[in-house]
Parts: C-alpha cells; structure tokens; sequence
C-alpha cells in the first residue's frame, strides 16, 4: 500500500504544482434578522482541502488558502447556503467582516415530506423497496427532484435498488443482513431528530465506509450538534397517514459538559389514501453526551420508532376496472369497523454507545456499539378444508367464467382439430356468461369475516334438530404472523487522520452478529378452539411442520408451521487516501468483508425430514472492493469528477438459503455478484448558477433472486399427468446493466425567483439469460430430486422493472423578503415496465407436460410465444405539484418562529401505474395463451398505482 501511494505521489509531481503561496480568510457568520453569532456554521473553500467550523461567537479562520480568485461556501442545516466570491492576495489576511445567514425556510419541505414518500412494497420481512428515504438530506437539484418530485412515482436514481447503496446511524451500517436493505420505519418519524445527514453520491468517496454503487446516506445523533431549542410541530395529510403530532427538545452543550436531545412523535390514520389501510406509529429518540475534555467524549443514543399499517393489495386491470385504482381485498368489516388481514408491524428499537477521541488536533478515532433487537410482523390469513377468502381469488371473478376452455383432446378433435394446429390454442372455448354474471366477487368484494367468525364453530341443536346457538369448534380460518425476530450487535471503529497538508487517510473495521428467529405466530383463532398445525395440502407424515410433535393443536401466541433461526456473522475493513493538490484531487479506497451465514431449523420437517432439523452447513464468502476517482479544477467555478469502483458483493441471506422455512437447502452454485461502475461529471458552481450533468454506467453480474408461487403446468410430476405445485423459483447468474446521464441546474433568476430544472435518462436492461431452477416440495414428498433445472430463461434485453427509466422535471419558485416562498414543479415520467416471470421465458413454456416425450404444444408458433412474452410498458404520465410556506419572527431576542408549509401533489389527480408484475401460474404455453386468448384473462398481471391528488399541511413552532 505505501508504495502504491508513493508512486501516485511521484507520477503527480510531473504535472502538479507542489509549493503554491497562500494566505488566510477570516469572518464571522450571524442570523440576517437577529444579528446572533452561529455556530456550528461549515466555511469551506471550494475543490480545497480548506475547511472550519465556526465557533460559539460565529468566527472562523482559514489558514493556508491558496491566493487568486477563489469560492468561499458557507453552509449549515436550516439555512440557506451562500457560494460567496473572494480574491485572496498573497501573504495577506482577508477579513470577511459579517456574514449573514438567512433561514431557509424551504428546509421545512424536507423535514415534513418526507414522510410522504415512506413506501414498503415488499411483501416479506426485508427492507424498504423505495430509495426516497435514501434521498432527504441531499441539496443537489437533481437529487432534490428525485426524492421529492419522482418518488411518489417510485424513482430510482440510476435504476439501482438501494441494497446498492449504504446507510448509516453515527457510522453504524443500518441495512439489514437478510436482504441488505435498509428499515427507513427503524427511525420512521424523527424527522428532527435525524436532519443532521452527509450524503455521498455513487461510488463518490465516504469518510464513514467503502460503500456501494448509489451512494452512501450517514445520520448524525450526537447531542452536542443538535442547534438548542425547542420545536413543535402538527402535520396533516392524506397519504399514509392523516395527522402527525412531533416535538423536539436540544438542549446544547452545559458548562460542565452535558449535552442531551429528546424527540417524539405520533402518526395516526383510521384509513389512508388506499382503502383500508389504517396507520398507527409512535416515536420515540433520546440522545445524551457527555465531553469529558477537548479529547473524549462519550455519547448514548436511544431510538424507538414502533408502526403498525394495514397494507394495499397489488389488482388486475379486471379488479380495478369493477371497483376502482383506491380499491384494497384485504379488508374487510367486523363489527361495523374496518379490518385489514395484512397488517405490517415494525417495532425494532437501538441503542447505541459511541465514542469519540481526538487523539489530536489532526487524528480522530470514533468507536460505536449497536445493539438492535425487536420483530416485524407481516399478518395474513390461513385456512384448512374451506374457500379460499381472498375476494380476488380467481375463481371468485367474472373472468374465471368467461375464459373455461375444454382441454380434453377426444372432444377437441370431434369439434375442431384446427386447435391443435400452429395458430390454434389447444382447447374449446367454454364461457360460462351466466356464472360470470353472478361472480361471487359482485357479491362480497372485501374479506367476510363474519362467515370466517360462523366457520369456526359449530351448531348446537335442540331436541327437534332446530339450531339454537354455536359453540367453539376447530379453526378452519386463523390469522397469523410471519415473523421475525432479530438481534443484532454491531462494534466499529472509524479513523480519520490528516498524515499531511494534502493527504487524508478513512479507514474502518466493523463487524456484526446476527440470529434472527423466524417462525408463524398464531395471531388470531377467529372464534375457534384451535388450529391444526399441518400442511393441507400434503399427506401422512408429509404434512407435518414438526414430526418432533405430530398433530399439534396450536392456539393463539403459539408458534406453528414454521420455525427456524438464522445466523450471520458479518466482518469488513477499509482504508481510504485522498489527495488534494492546486488544480486535482483524487482517492483510492479499498474493502475486505467476510460474510459467514448459518440456519438452525427447530422443526423436523414432513416434507425435508433429513434436510430441515438441526444446523446446515456454514456458508462463507470473502469479498473485495476497489475504487479510485479524481476531480480536476478547470477553474474555481468549474470541474470535472470521475468515479469508479469494482467490487464484489456476498449474496444475502435471503437467497442463501432460498427455502429456509422449510430446509437446509443451499444452492451449489450460489457466488457473490460482481460490481462495476463509473461516473463523469462536470460541475459548475457559481453564486447564480449551480449545474451538474453526469454520464453513468454500471453493470452488475451474477445476481441471484428468488420468488414464490403457485406453478400450473411447469414441470412433469410423478404420476407424469403435468405437474401443479406451490414452488420457490430461483434465478441465478442474472447480469443487469445500467447506463443513462443525470442533468440538473439551478439558476437565481433574481434574488427572490429561481428556476431548477432536472433530467434523468437511462437504458436499464438485464444483459444475459439467466438459469432458473424451481424448487418443488411435491418432488421430495416423492423422493426424487426436489431442485429442477429448467436452463436458460431468455430474459436477455428485456427491461430492469421497478422504476421509470425516463423523468424530466421543470420548476419555478419565489422567495420573498418577508418570509414566504411559494414553487410549482411541472414532471414527466416515462418508460416503466412490468417486471417478467423468468419461467415463462424458458424452453420448458413450450413444453407439453402431459407428453411424456417431451415434445412441444402442437398449436405453439414463435410469433404468437412473441406476443404472449411482450413486456408491457406503463403509460407515461405528468404530475404537476405546488409548494410553499411562510414563517414568522415571533421573539428576535430568542429566534422564535412560528411557520407553516404545504404542498399539493399531483394536482391534476392523475391515475398512474407504479409497479406490477406477471403472475406466473400460467405456466405453460397452451394455459396463458389459452388464459389470454379469452380476453378476460384469469391471471393477468398485478399492478401497484400511485396515489393521485395528495396534501401536507404543517404548522411548526421553533423555540
């Protein structure tokens, strides 16, 4: 490593100017209105090295400033940012004299709006799928649309999901091992309390970690940088939520050393924006230091942050088009309330202990402790020997009478054998227009709990046979968690050490535990006395969770089904050398990581008895990371930055074991994905214009992902007559590329008007076929190999779904003197796509699993295969929103200030799709073209929809 840097150092003296006459900048920095010094202010000059924080009288003094005309950035949280130009003489002192600070009273947006783009679309224990959260603290334009103007249509910068990126709490790395994304709900309402934010773009360098490919998010709660003072606030809205009620208390730095922050907050709706989904969230943030000297100082941060929310269902266009885009099956009423079966309930808090030691004036060491523990909770209903309750269940639409086909080939052929021949569809086509007609789903639209409540009992009948009452009897529907249970503990300790006047060394070494219980929790019996703890749809022992204890009779609060835990232990370091010269800066960084991953299954399994009890084999990878960037300094206005990384990334534990609930089964084949990336940027900063375009590329080799579903027709099952099963699908050796530009600018018009302006293009398509192997429980009841390899699924130029790969957004606003401001924001979003089902994109589509010769449908073409595979792309749609807010001195003496803000989204109310995905259980080609060609198709794809005209009104009280 020292003869890498020393021959960097060596090859940069050809072109870099190593002595350069300097001078020093002083000044003072005070609020416009109150002439009060602040402190904590960050003055730095710009593509140097150069940076102070000003002191508790507001002064600053910068050494060693490079003489000529320079640009001077003076910026703080709560305020806006001034880009001030200065020309610095040689051997001189430029005394700035008093710098006054406005209030930026737009930062109000970002503390409340947040909340607005809070998203979970995953339907399991994982992480957010939404990078918004990711997004809050950033200045840039294009950021700033990204986060507040793309992601209520669930944007993702540079097509990246954000287990791509890295978040932070004071240098602890919050995302979660299972999935590596992060739980934006663990701290979900302290919007004040979390504002202290440093936010790194791609593979940009971090002082905190090595990082991924979208960037880096690092949250500070140490008390002593909080601004004291005391903040209320009470917000409206109907998105999520309907109102939230949040205070905060900083108390700053005592004489004697003590400095403590306290925050709490409420969010409550009876119903959301979507049917049915109620909200229910308490928050609660404690943060305590106590500075033993000018060296050590020890700080304790506490966060609790509970939520509990119903969630919406994703539809076909045959749901929506009966009740609406707003419309929800999983509720349903009990007791003249509305119920939701799905609830998701988080409750996960931390503690943290961290210290921090200023070895001396140019060597800090901070070290941390983290210990997380709690559930989430992903309510559903369970049922044995009745209906199914979903109200969307196929056979409860009008389209399962409307698209019957008789497939039975003796009288297909007596009526017309041309069905058979390319261009046919296999079958007679058999509607049923009267049971359409009276479709149980015009009937009951919503979860009946009643019946569910009358099910699970049984009649008690008088001398004359006549039903008098009910009594309790065995369960046939219950409600039930998917739960898991994690504690995590986490150690780290973060370097920083200036070794000269143009080379800073970041290193770190962090390592985490893990165990993680997950198992179905018994939530509700529904009225009955008990459930039966077996598989329904499996026979003898097969259909028992735990042959351990056969024929269990579970009731509520007891674990069934299944139970397992999982264990990880995660090791990483990294070092990190910046330079800084005249006219270049550059970096490289590096990363080693070990992740060592384990299951522990504590039921004996029907289905897997050898392979599910007991401990699996330890599963390690070790990994590495290399990346390097420059910026050179055409002026002190003007720059060009380069980025690039090359790493490799462990699978997670999500895809390690990709049928935990039931076995030990690990993937032979399973490897950690291989990462490159680079950016080109060119910057311009000036104090009317601010303007970044960037050209970006990434490409990410051999991911792993796996899905879980009903399969119609996938495979040959034992008895040869095509197989129907539940299976888990797993896609392995997936490449994904991703290439585009960004473009956004700002410019002050006037001193009250600014435009803003922001592009997003790119190209985000997978670049190969990847394998597809189905895991099949039937198979192993059966005792034959329950993995099937179905070869490559042609999935190669197909989209990257998730997020639009176009979005546009121009915007205006005014700032007046008086303290209010008024924007409007005009965005156009395009090429979205719906995400594909990799098994229907194998040559087993084509094959007839009733043909025990393997040969193709006769009716197949490849033209029509092409229009049955198509990938389907989203309208594309604008959404025109308006904010502003005002704000009110109250006491100039003590900077109280009384304000509100608001905003209106999507003015125009426009109905738009977000997200959907194919439904796979179709899966042969004769099935979905038959499904298709009805034209009231059964298994339609699903669809998420955004949310259409919204508000946020919040009143705030600064003290």
């Amino acid at each position: 490593m020292k003869k890498l840097v020393f021959s960097i150092l060596f090859v940069l003296q050809a072109f870099v100017v190593s002595a350069q006459s300097t001078s020093r900048v002083t000044g003072k920095v005070i609020e416009s209105d109150t002439q009060a010094p602040i402190k904590g202010v960050v003055v730095s000059v710009q593509n140097t090295p150069r940076l102070k924080i000003t002191t508790e009288d507001g002064t600053f003094i910068i050494d060693d400033v490079p003489v000529g005309e320079q640009i001077l950035l003076v910026r703080s949280a709560g305020y806006l940012q001034q880009l001030l130009p200065i020309v610095v003489k040689e051997g001189e002192t430029l005394d700035l004299g008093l710098i006054l600070f406005e209030e930026d009273i737009t930062s109000e947006q970002q503390l409340s709006l947040i909340t607005i783009t809070e998203a979970d679309l995953g339907d399991d224990n994982s992480g957010s799928d939404n990078t918004s959260g990711l997004l809050q603290a950033t200045r840039d334009v294009f950021q700033q649309a990204s986060a507040f103007n793309w992601g209520q249509a669930r944007f993702r910068i540079r097509g990246l999901d954000n287990d791509y990126a890295t978040t932070m709490i004071n240098g602890v790395v919050m995302n979660k091992i299972y999935d590596n994304r992060p739980q934006w709900g663990n701290w979900g309402g302290l919007n004040d309390a979390t504002r202290n934010q440093e936010f790194t773009m791609g593979s940009a360098p971090s002082d905190y970690t090595f990082g991924g490919i979208l960037g880096t998010q690092q949250i500070y709660t140490r008390a002593s940088i909080f601004r004291p003072g005391s903040r209320i606030s009470f917000s409206g809205t109907n998105t999520n939520y309907s109102w939230r009620m949040m205070g905060t208390y900083a108390s700053g730095m005592s004489k004697d050393g003590w400095a403590y922050v306290i925050s709490a907050s409420r969010r409550l709706a009876q119903e959301g924006y979507f049917e049915g989904t109620d909200y229910s969230a308490n928050s609660v943030f404690a943060s305590v230091e106590k500075r033993f000297n000018a060296t050590h100082s020890l700080n304790f941060t506490s966060i609790y942050a509970q939520n509990s929310r119903g969630r919406n269902s994703p539809n076909t266009d045959e749901v929506n088009s009966i009740a609406g885009e707003k419309y929800n099956s999983y509720w349903g009423y009990q007791d003249g309330k509305k119920r939701n079966s799905r609830d998701r309930d988080l409750e996960e808090p931390i503690v943290m202990l961290s210290h921090y030691w200023n070895i001396n004036p140019k060597i800090r060491l901070n070290t941390n402790v983290s210990y997380q523990f709690g559930s989430i909770g992903n309510s559903r209903l369970d049922f044995q020997d009745v209906n199914n309750p979903d109200p969307t269940y196929y056979r409860n639409l009008p389209s399962y009478f409307t698209s019957l086909y008789n497939n039975n080939q003796e009288d297909v052929l007596q009526q017309d054998p041309s069905v058979y021949e390319p261009g046919g569809v296999g079958g007679i086509f058999t509607p049923d227009l009267l049971g359409a007609t009276n479709a149980n789903f015009f009937i009951q639209r919503q979860i009946n709990w009643d019946a569910m409540y009358l099910a699970n009992t049984t009649p008690i009948l008088d001398e004359n046979n006549q039903e008098i009452g009910r009594e309790k009897a065995r369960s046939k529907y219950v409600l039930y968690q998917d739960r898991t249970d994690d504690k995590t503990l986490t150690f780290n300790s973060i370097l920083n050490a200036q070794l000269s006047d143009n080379i800073v060394l970041n290193g770190g070494v962090s390592y985490t535990k893990l165990k993680s219980n997950n198992y179905q929790l018994l939530e509700d019996l529904l009225g009955g006395l008990f459930f039966d703890d077996i598989d329904n749809f499996q026979v003898g022992d097969a259909s028992q969770s735990d042959l351990n204890n056969p024929d269990r009779k579970v009731i509520e609060g007891d674990k069934y089904g299944y139970n397992y835990n999982l264990f990880a232990d995660v090791l990483r370091a990294f070092t990190q050398f910046k330079f800084s010269f005249t006219k270049i800066d550059f970096y490289i960084a590096q990363e080693f990581s070990r992740s060592e991953y384990q299951r522990e299954g504590l039921y004996k399994n029907g289905i897997y008895p050898t392979n599910s009890f007991g401990d699996s084999d330890r599963i390690s990878f070790d990994n590495f990371g290399f990346k390097g960037g420059l910026t050179y300094k055409l002026t002190g206005r003007h720059f060009i930055n380069f980025n690039g990384v090359y790493m490799t990334k462990a699978p997670t534990l999500r895809s390690t074991f990709p049928n935990a609930r039931l076995s030990n089964f690990v993937f032979d084949e399973l490897d950690s994905e291989t990462i490159s990336s680079a950016d080109l940027s060119y910057v311009i900063r000036t104090p009317k214009l601010k303007t970044r375009i960037t050209g970006f590329y990434s490409k990410i080799q051999n991911v792993t992902e796996t899905s879980f579903f009903f399969a119609e027709g996938a495979f040959e099952d034992a008895d040869g007559d095509g197989g129907d099963a539940f299976v888990a699908e797993l896609v392995t050796g997936m490449d994904k590329l991703q290439i585009g530009g960004e473009l956004g600018i700002e410019y002050q018009i006037t001193s009250t008007i600014k435009a803003t302006g922001a592009i997003a293009y790119g190209q985000y398509t997978y670049e190969n076929n990847p394998n597809v192997y189905l895991n099949v429980d039937a198979n192993a009841v059966n005792n034959l190999p329950p993995l099937i390899n179905l070869g490559e699924s042609k999935l190669k130029n197909y989209k990257i779904p998730g997020s639009p790969q176009q979005a546009y957004s121009v915007g205006l606003e005014y700032r007046d003197p008086k303290f209010w401001w008024i924007g409007a924001n005009i965005n156009y979003l395009a090429d979205n796509y719906l995400d594909v089902s990799a098994l229907l994109r194998t040559d087993n589509f084509y094959r007839n699993p009733e043909d025990i010769s393997g040969f193709a449908f006769p009716e197949a073409t490849e033209e029509r295969a092409r229009e049955l595979l198509k990938q389907e792309k989203f309208d594309s749609f604008t959404l025109v929103n308006l904010v502003g807010g005002k704000s009110w001195r109250i006491s100039n003496k003590n900077r109280n200030t009384l304000g509100f803000f608001a905003s209106i989204n999507n003015i125009f109310d426009i109905t738009y799709k977000t997200g959907g995905f194919e439904q796979a259980r179709n899966a042969n080609y004769r099935e979905l073209n038959q499904d298709v060609s009805s034209g009231t198709p059964s298994f339609a794809p699903k669809y998420f929809y955004g949310f259409g005209r919204t508000y946020f009104i919040n009143i705030y009280l600064n003290l």
